[in-house]
């Protein structure tokens, strides 16, 4: 593989890369800013229970909508292979059935979402006062399911089609909507935890108009036909629907690890579980930070796939890697040195305060850890090889988060952490493995589907 690192010296790839992924950084970079304004928000109300119910209630909501990435994982890799092809009418197709899929997800999670709910909250042993704020918050959030899941399916194609600002602009539209409407709603109104929720509602819609609106430009520079009837009878979906059906198992295991997060901490109180909270936002600001950059190799990765481009790939692959070290590098740097203040400005809980900070190094140093992870997928996903995703994401919750989880118990909190950073370390592991695996053996430029 030495080839590949003699094309970082390519310049327009650099170009290319940060043409894409900044404008997806800035995106990205707003969502886990609207959780660290509705903990900022809700952790100066008085009572742990209030900021812990919005970390239980925000963590059950966001397990289905995180299962529901597939949306916009298997929607992206098409949509640029279509794009590298010019071909528009895939394009469309592609578009109209995960649009189609996503509104479908929203009925069935409609339908069972009482059953859910309960399921969920059996298990965390936590005051009633906290519960009681999770189901407020899970129920309000619930009506904005169809917008943000159509969100996630033209993002994903967006991106695919290497339009980043039509994300940037959608996640900006959402966010800043639903940062002005926190404060009015909790601090002015004092809605509480129901007002954080409402305040996310509005905002996922009006991303989502922005999004529909933003359609029309792609759809020109690529000329075809909107096959309404393929697409609603899914003809000739099967590929989507295999992808889909790969990241949805491979993300269920990823929400598994985060929901036994949760639970550990829950058991050892209503401090830890909402002190991790607070440093779960550092997780978040990491990795759609570091996302920005791996959806850039999953649109020109699956474009250059669509080209059949090898030395595209390759320089597309060196580029993005040597960036994410700079930008992982640089997380690291700012949690190190301000860390503790971004603490105190999320909570004023002294108790929370003082468990966050004691669990801070944690935080701090795994973006090195993670970044691996995140570049890895991006690549997968452009290349529509979500089978080996959802391997390597089993294989990782099985035997290393699991075993590690259930040995360390003694440990308490610092051992939850230690699981974690086991865990990421051995999804980035695998995926490099496999990556090698295939490159050498000159089958990563055949897609699998």
């Amino acid at each position: 593989m030495s080839g590949l690192f003699a094309a970082a010296r390519h310049r327009p790839t650099h170009r290319q890369v940060w043409g894409l992924a900044t404008p997806m950084i800035l995106s990205n970079i707003s969502v886990p800013l609207v959780g660290l304004v509705d903990t900022a928000v809700v952790g100066h109300l008085d009572g742990a229970h209030y900021l812990g119910g919005v970390a239980v209630g925000a963590t059950l909501i966001t397990f289905i909508l995180w299962a529901a990435g597939f949306l916009r994982m298997g929607t992206t890799g098409f949509a640029a292979q279509a794009c590298g092809a010019r071909d528009g009418n895939r394009l469309r197709l592609v578009l109209l059935q995960a649009l189609w899929l996503a509104v479908l997800l929203a009925l069935l999670v409609w339908l069972v979402n009482e059953p859910l709910l309960r399921a969920a909250l059996h298990f965390i042993d936590s005051s009633e006062a906290l519960l009681e704020q999770a189901r407020i918050y899970f129920n309000i959030r619930l009506v904005s399911l169809p917008a943000a899941l159509g969100n996630f399916v033209l993002i994903g194609w967006f991106i695919g089609a290497q339009r980043g600002r039509a994300p940037l602009f959608m996640l900006l539209t959402a966010n800043l909507t639903n940062i002005a409407l926190d404060v009015l709603f909790v601090v002015v109104l004092g809605w509480g935890v129901a007002g954080a929720a409402w305040a996310t509602v509005v905002g996922d819609y009006a991303g989502l108009l922005l999004g529909l609106w933003l359609l029309r430009p792609v759809l020109v520079r690529y000329p075809g036909v909107m096959a309404w009837g393929d697409a609603l009878r899914l003809r000739g979906a099967a590929p989507l629907l295999r992808v889909n059906r790969d990241i949805l198992i491979r993300t269920l295991a990823l929400e598994l690890v985060f929901y036994l997060l949760v639970l550990q901490g829950a058991r050892m109180g209503d401090s830890v579980v909402a002190a991790n909270a607070v440093l779960l936002n550092f997780l978040m600001i990491t990795s759609h930070g570091l996302d920005g950059l791996a959806h850039a190799v999953e649109a020109l990765g699956g474009h250059a796939l669509g080209q059949r481009n090898r030395q595209a790939l390759k320089r597309v692959l060196v580029v993005s890697t040597f960036w994410s070290l700079v930008v992982g590098a640089g997380f690291v740097l700012t949690f190190n040195l301000f860390g503790d203040w971004i603490i105190s400005l999320l909570t004023s809980v002294e108790s929370i305060r003082d468990v966050a900070s004691t669990y801070l190094p944690w935080m701090a140093w795994m973006p090195l850890v993670a970044v691996w992870s995140y570049l890895l997928d991006g690549l997968f996903i452009g290349a529509t090889r979500a089978r080996a995703m959802r391997n390597a994401m089993l294989l990782a919750v099985l035997f290393i988060y699991v075993p590690a989880a259930w040995l360390l118990q003694g440990a308490g909190n610092h051992g939850v952490w230690l699981g974690f950073y086991l865990f990421m370390l051995a999804r980035g592991v695998l995926l490099g493995g496999w990556f090698v695996w295939l490159w050498r053996r000159d089958r990563w430029m055949h897609p699998p589907v």
